[in-house]
């Protein structure tokens, strides 16, 4: 057999070309008219997001926006781009690599063409988000297939679907939380992005998902594709190796939209009940991004920091991401060689 090169496909969630508010608006059409975001029939979502979303949050969106962007531009993409150029050495001539976003650009689209017209004998595309999700992973998954589907040829593909729980990932998100000194805080959240509960009850093949209000609390067999008990097995990770014992944290889900019922506790229902409890530092992780971005550096180190003032708590602390940090270039170059 010839042995070609492998293409790798390395995909994040997308961010709008500039922090302007037409750019934002093109970017959340793109997101929530995918069927995976919001999954309501397809007319509601269109009147929903061209009538009412788009036209009214881009404003304020494009505002945040501002606040993030960099010199070199928005800190996902330039991430990104960081984790595709420092991989390349360490995967050598074997592979190509390229950095695609499910929204906007690079897309997945021009990422496929430039790997097809190297003439790989292998696309391994590589989401990144460390916990499964229909609608991140799942969507990078389908979009990948449906563009293929208009090849006549189509080489060997495979698809790394989550990594929850990597070694090497958790350890970086250990070694950069202890850059604190977690002794001084009150309380630590592992704070995810959260999801609709009606998408965890459509995930379910076995009748599993909310039949307990523990039942996301373990991982197993019957809820192995879980998002929820994925997240919870990556808090457990860097818990266990920080050496926090369960009284000291709590796993949360921030970035609801919407009146429908999303994955609980929410992120500000905990910031409350902390303040509350007479909380006044704490000190979040967020393991579901790869990279620092907008519900991060924004909504947690900004707005949650506003609000928990606003409880009478004092700080909020963000732990770095895993961002372009040397181990996480390692361990992504690790999982791909293992397929």
């Amino acid at each position: 057999m010839i042995a070609g090169k492998k293409g790798v496909l390395l995909v994040n969630l997308g961010t709008p070309d500039e922090p302007d508010y037409w750019s934002v608006r093109r970017y959340l059409k793109q997101f929530l008219l995918d069927r995976r975001v919001i999954d309501i029939p397809v007319v509601q979502r269109n009147l929903l997001v061209r009538g009412i979303i788009a036209p009214f949050r881009s404003r304020a969106s494009s505002k945040l926006y501002k606040m993030l962007w960099t010199e070199e531009g928005s800190p996902l993409k330039v991430y990104g781009e960081q984790l595709e150029e420092q991989i390349k050495p360490l995967l050598g001539e074997e592979y190509e690599v390229v950095l695609a976003m499910r929204y906007q650009n690079p897309s997945i689209e021009k990422g496929l063409k430039t790997l097809l017209e190297k003439n790989v004998t292998e696309i391994i595309v590589f989401p990144l988000f460390p916990q499964y999700a229909s609608a991140s992973t799942g969507s990078v998954h389908e979009e990948v297939m449906r563009l293929l589907s208009k090849e006549w040829i189509i080489p060997k593909v495979s698809f790394i679907n989550s990594y929850y729980d990597n070694p090497a990932m958790i350890d970086v998100f250990v070694e950069n939380g202890r850059q604190f000194d977690i002794d001084s805080y009150d309380h630590i959240l592992f704070s995810f992005h959260g999801l609709p509960e009606r998408q965890m009850v459509k995930a379910d093949r076995g009748n599993h998902c909310l039949k307990n209000k523990d039942c996301c609390k373990t991982l197993t067999t019957a809820n192995q594709f879980c998002y929820t008990a994925q997240c919870h097995a990556t808090a457990y990770a860097i818990a266990e190796k920080l050496n926090l014992s369960k009284d000291q944290y709590t796993i949360c889900f921030q970035s609801r939209l919407g009146r429908a019922e999303w994955v609980k506790p929410y992120t500000s229902t905990i910031l409350e009940e902390r303040a509350e409890h007479g909380d006044k530092r704490l000190l979040v992780f967020c393991p579901a991004f790869v990279s620092d971005c907008l519900e991060t550096t924004i909504e947690v180190s900004t707005e949650y920091q506003e609000e928990f003032e606003e409880m009478g708590g004092e700080q909020v602390d963000l732990v770095p991401s895993l961002n372009d940090h040397p181990k996480w270039i390692e361990a992504v170059r690790d999982m791909v060689v293992a397929g």
